[in-house]
């Protein structure tokens, strides 16, 4: 299966279940993509001492699980690009879920 996760949120908890289950797909051994859009372009300066999301972030792409971020979202706060989230675009997010088999945002 091909699995696109759209992630809008940089609440801790849902943005580290978010990479939990991208995680637990590629283990499975499918295919997962994720865009991040809105606050979701923020998760990589997340500190929790409970919900590691940079840890999880990192396992994500150390798997082989590629991360998209929505370059409008990423200049409007005034941020870099970044290897773990190269700048794309809205186009980049529906050739995601064109290509995903189940798309879920978060």
């Amino acid at each position: 299966m091909k699995l696109g996760i759209i992630l809008e949120t940089k609440e801790h908890e849902k943005a580290w279940n978010g990479f939990r289950l991208a995680i637990a797909s590629l283990k499975q051994g499918h295919e997962v993509k994720i865009f991040l859009m809105g606050e979701g372009v923020e998760v990589e300066d997340i500190t929790d001492e409970k919900f590691n999301v940079s840890e999880k972030m990192h396992e994500f792409l150390d798997d082989g699980g590629k991360i998209l971020a929505c370059g409008t979202c990423i200049k409007s706060r005034h941020r870099e690009d970044s290897t773990e989230c190269p700048i794309s675009t809205m186009i980049d997010c529906v050739e995601m879920i064109d290509w995903s088999d189940n798309t879920v945002t978060i």
